[in-house]
């Protein structure tokens, strides 16, 4: 079986590349568990039924005016 080619560059990454890795590397260490909390909570909304009636409420008025 043939051998697969390495696809990674040679070239040196530019200094602005290397800040970034930097800079993600860090934010990945600093990352925890109550960050992702955040993410993960469900927050109360906007009932469904409210926000459609409000768009029909609109669409109703639009079409008054254009008649």
């Amino acid at each position: 079986m043939a051998k697969r080619k390495n696809d990674k560059s040679k070239r040196a990454s530019s200094k602005e590349e290397q800040r970034l890795q930097a800079i993600y590397a860090k934010s990945l260490r600093e990352f925890t568990a109550a960050d992702l909390q955040k993410f993960t909570v469900i927050e109360k909304g906007i009932p469904f039924e409210k926000v459609i009636a409000e768009l029909e409420k609109i669409h109703r008025q639009t079409k008054r005016r254009r008649a």
